[in-house]
């Protein structure tokens, strides 16, 4: 019988991967992998507040969590990308989910914090091996033009992840605690393995190449100042995010929680979206500039409105959701960029900058527990003005990008 490497390296010899408008129906599949990631990685905001009581720590020491995922996946992404380079990649997303469903096991049933954190971790590393190969595939499944629409689906099932996992993570941690919601999660994966099992079609490993040819990339300026760039949006994006319930109390919208949290997450999903087409359209660095200011004003006006303590809980909502859209509309610009960059090295560049995404995620909820002590104002604040600093840092991008072109 042939292994999974020789069929695929067979049909891709007698029938070529999907391409076009049917490699885009493709991506739906992985798409319904990054939305089991999206749900493990962003559920914990939801119920953030009651873990913490349960487990015995403060608040912001729960958050830390999120942070130790975070970090975890951004230091572990490349290692795993070569590790696993020759691996097919329908069995490498099939375990890579079964990893997670696992790790959500694990926590759920965790007794104390330390355990909680082990978990975790765990998680971190199924999903830094999944979530940057389903982009790469992504991408390889359609033509040039397309490439940012696909890559836009593939992340989408992050972005509905976080329509729909932060507020079932407030309500389902109401109604079955923490433990049950996080083992709600571990069901997820274990379909979304199934999924990639049943229908994705196979496709082959890449060569091995050692670790440190693979990172022979970031000596390109052009490369490096992008992923910097990555590292500054999110970390602006998810100062608040992990503390967005006590945050979104300040300003009135306490009874409101569950709606914020999801108009943030529709939010994100037209800025995903609407971001991969006006790539495609009209370029990049326009639509990586309307992100950031936008991120900037809403984050702003929250802070203002913490600051003054005006309970404006509608206005808030529509903020959570402008800083939503801006958050996830950077990922498929900011892919198309390095893709562009170095286009022989897309799996590795993909896997860099999803390393650059959790090293944001994790940068800013450090900031954002340090900061919480201090007030939501200033938790607010802090969140709109790296937005304008990510501003400044993409200009310096672009300037590198065009002195290397």
């Amino acid at each position: 019988m042939l292994s999974e490497n020789s069929r695929a390296r067979g049909s891709a010899v007698g029938a070529p991967p999907p391409a076009g408008d049917r490699g885009l129906d493709v991506t739906l599949i992985l798409a319904l992998g990054t939305f089991a990631v999206g749900t493990d990685a962003f559920i914990v905001a939801g119920f953030l507040p009651a873990m913490a009581g349960d487990l015995d720590v403060s608040v912001a020491a729960a958050g830390q969590s999120v942070t130790a995922f975070a970090i975890t996946y951004a230091a572990l992404a490349p290692v795993i990308a070569t590790v696993t380079a020759g691996v097919p990649r329908r069995r490498l997303l099939m375990v890579a989910l079964l990893v997670l469903c696992a790790a959500n096991v694990v926590a759920a049933l965790a007794p104390t914090f330390a355990l909680l954190l082990i978990g975790r971790i765990l998680s971190a590393v199924g999903a830094a091996a999944y979530t940057p190969t389903a982009s790469a595939v992504s991408a390889s499944l359609v033509r040039p033009q397309l490439r940012a629409r696909a890559l836009a689906v593939v992340i989408g099932g992050l972005t509905v992840a976080t329509a729909l996992g932060v507020p079932l993570g407030n309500v389902l941690g109401g109604w079955l605690g923490w433990r049950g919601a996080l083992g709600l999660v571990a069901a997820l994966c274990a379909v979304g393995a199934a999924g990639v099992v049943l229908l994705m079609p196979a496709v082959p490993g890449n060569p091995r190449v050692p670790l440190k040819a693979r990172l022979a990339v970031l000596r390109r300026p052009a490369v490096t100042s992008v992923l910097s760039l990555t590292v500054f949006g999110m970390t602006a994006s998810y100062t608040v995010y992990a503390y967005s319930v006590p945050a979104f109390e300040s300003v009135g919208a306490g009874d409101a929680i569950p709606a914020v949290l999801f108009l943030y997450g529709l939010g994100a999903v037209a800025g995903n979206i609407c971001s991969g087409y006006f790539t495609d359209r009209v370029g990049a660095v326009r639509v990586l500039t309307g992100a950031y200011l936008a991120m900037a004003l809403g984050l702003g006006m929250l802070a203002l409105l913490a600051a003054q303590e005006i309970s404006a809980a509608p206005l808030a909502i529509v903020l959570a959701a402008v800083w939503g859209a801006a958050s996830w509309a950077q990922t498929p610009p900011q892919q198309h960029r390095l893709i562009a960059e170095a286009p022989q090295e897309a799996p590795l560049v993909v896997s860099l900058n999803s390393s650059s995404i959790y090293l944001g995620i994790g940068a800013g909820t450090l900031l954002g527990g340090l900061f919480l002590p201090l007030g939501p104002p200033v938790v607010f604040g802090a969140g709109a003005a790296i937005a304008l600093l990510s501003l400044g840092a993409l200009g310096l991008s672009v300037d590198l990008g065009r002195k290397n072109s």
